[in-house]
C-alpha cells in the first residue's frame, strides 16, 4: 500500500465531469492506497438527495473518503477566493490527519490549495492541468490579455509549473508548448499525458442504430463549443440526405438550441433535444450513426481532449470535428475514424460531411473506432499512467 491521495476537484462529483473524469479513475486507483477526494459541489446537485446518496455509496464501496464542500458562485472573485481558503484548510487537515503523501490537483483553482498544502506540509503535488486553464479565459472572452487578473493567474501558473512534482497534460501538443515556456527551460518537472479516458465497458457498441440516418450531438453548447457550425453541417447533411435526423443530448440549455436550430433554417421535426444522466449517455449514443462537435480552434485548446471523442469512438461512432484541438485531429485522420476539417466555411463543412457519410457507410469504420479509442482513451490505460505518477513519487520520498 503506496501513501494516500488528496485528490482536489473543483469539479462536484455530482456533476458527469466529475463522475467520469475523477470517480471512475480513482475508485479504481483506490485498490492500491488510501484515496481522500476533497469537491465542491453546486447547489443544486446536492439537492438531489437520491444522486447524491447513490454517489456517496459508490465511493464507499470504492473504499473513498469523500469530503464534499460547498461551492459558492455570487461575487465570483470573493467567492472563489474563500473557496480556496476553505478547500486549503480542509485539506491540509486531511493531510495532517491521515498521513498523506500525494496532493493531486485537478486545473488551476485547486493548486492554488494544493500549492499551501505543499508548502505547509512537504506533500508531493501533482498538477493536473486540464488544458490551458488561464489562456482559455482570454480564448472564451472572460478576461482580458492586458488585464490584471490575467496577468495574475499567469504568475500563478509558473508557481504551480516550478513546484509541482509531476505535470499531467491532456495532450503532447500540450506538452509542446510547454517546453516552450522561457521560465522552464532545463527545469521542466516530470511530465505525462493522460488524455481525458472513456469508461470503454460502459462506452461501447450496441448494435447498428435503427431508422433514419442520425447524426448525434452530446454536451454543451456555447463558448468553446461551437453550434452554430453544427447547424450549417446538419443542413448540409439534409441536402444529402432529406431523411436525416439530429439527436441533442443537453442538460441545461435546449431553448437556446432550438433558438439557434430555427435561425438556421433546421425544422425542429427533424431533431430531438433531450436530457440524459452520464449513466444514460451510452444507450443515446447507441442511437446514433455519427458525431458532430466543433471547437474553437484557439491557442488554449492545444492541451484540450474533450471526452465526448473517446465515448463516440468507444461506441463505435465516427465523428466530424476540426483540426487545432490538442492531438485530435492526428487520431482522427490517422486512424480512418473521422473527419477534422480546417476551417468552417460552408464548401468545408459540405466535404467534411460527404466524407463523413462514406466512414458511416464502411462496415469496417466502427470497428475501427473502437480499436482506436481502446489505444487512446481506454481508462484501464488511463488508471494505469495514473498509478505510475503516484509510485514515481512515492519512490522519490
Amino acid at each position: 500500500m503506496t501513501a494516500g491521495v488528496l485528490y482536489l476537484s473543483y469539479s462536484g462529483m455530482l456533476e458527469p465531469l466529475g463522475q467520469s473524469q475523477v470517480l471512475a479513475y480513482q475508485e479504481r486507483l483506490a485498490a492500491g492506497h488510501p484515496v481522500h477526494i476533497l469537491s465542491f459541489e453546486r447547489p443544486g446537485d446536492w439537492a438531489n438527495v437520491a444522486q447524491r446518496e447513490a454517489i456517496a455509496n459508490r465511493m464507499a464501496n470504492a473504499g473513498i473518503h469523500w469530503h464534499p464542500l460547498r461551492y459558492h458562485k455570487r461575487f465570483s472573485l470573493v467567492a472563489t477566493f474563500w473557496d480556496i481558503l476553505c478547500g486549503a484548510f480542509v485539506g491540509w487537515c486531511l493531510v495532517r490527519k491521515h498521513g498523506l503523501g500525494v496532493v493531486h490537483a485537478r486545473s488551476y483553482v485547486p493548486s492554488m490549495m494544493a500549492l499551501i498544502i505543499k508548502r505547509l506540509t512537504g506533500v508531493r503535488y501533482v498538477f493536473d492541468m486540464r488544458g490551458f486553464w488561464v489562456d482559455e479565459r482570454v480564448d472564451g472572452g472572460i478576461w482580458s490579455r492586458d488585464g490584471r487578473v490575467y496577468r495574475g493567474a499567469k504568475w500563478f501558473e509558473r508557481r504551480f509549473l516550478l513546484a509541482a512534482d509531476h505535470v499531467v497534460s491532456l495532450t503532447q501538443a500540450g506538452l509542446n508548448e510547454l517546453a516552450k515556456f522561457s521560465y522552464l527551460h532545463e527545469r521542466m518537472p516530470p511530465a505525462s499525458v493522460i488524455p481525458t479516458c472513456a469508461d470503454l465497458s460502459r462506452f461501447k457498441p450496441q448494435g447498428a442504430p435503427q431508422g433514419a440516418l442520425t447524426l448525434g450531438y452530446v454536451g454543451s453548447v456555447g463558448t468553446w463549443y461551437l453550434f452554430d457550425e453544427v447547424v450549417t453541417a446538419f443542413r448540409q447533411l439534409r441536402e444529402l440526405r432529406p431523411d436525416a435526423r439530429l439527436l441533442v443530448i443537453n442538460r441545461n440549455d435546449h431553448a437556446y438550441v432550438r433558438e439557434l436550430l430555427q435561425a438556421g433554417g433546421v425544422p425542429l421535426d427533424a431533431v430531438e433535444i433531450r436530457g440524459a444522466t452520464h449513466a444514460e449517455v451510452p444507450a443515446q449514443m447507441a442511437r446514433m450513426h455519427a458525431g458532430i462537435f466543433f471547437i474553437k480552434p484557439v491557442f488554449s485548446k492545444q492541451a484540450s481532449a474533450p471526452t465526448k471523442l473517446g465515448e463516440f469512438m468507444g461506441c463505435g461512432i465516427p465523428c466530424l470535428a476540426n483540426a487545432g484541438v490538442g492531438d485530435m485531429a492526428g487520431i482522427l485522420e490517422a486512424d480512418r475514424v473521422g473527419v477534422a476539417i480546417s476551417d468552417f466555411d460552408p464548401a468545408s463543412i459540405r466535404a467534411g460531411m460527404a466524407r463523413l457519410l462514406e466512414l458511416v457507410a464502411d462496415p469496417e469504420a466502427s470497428a475501427r473506432c473502437v480499436a482506436s479509442a481502446h489505444v487512446h482513451f481506454s481508462l484501464d490505460e488511463g488508471v494505469r499512467r495514473y498509478q505510475a505518477v503516484y509510485r514515481s513519487l512515492e519512490v522519490s520520498r
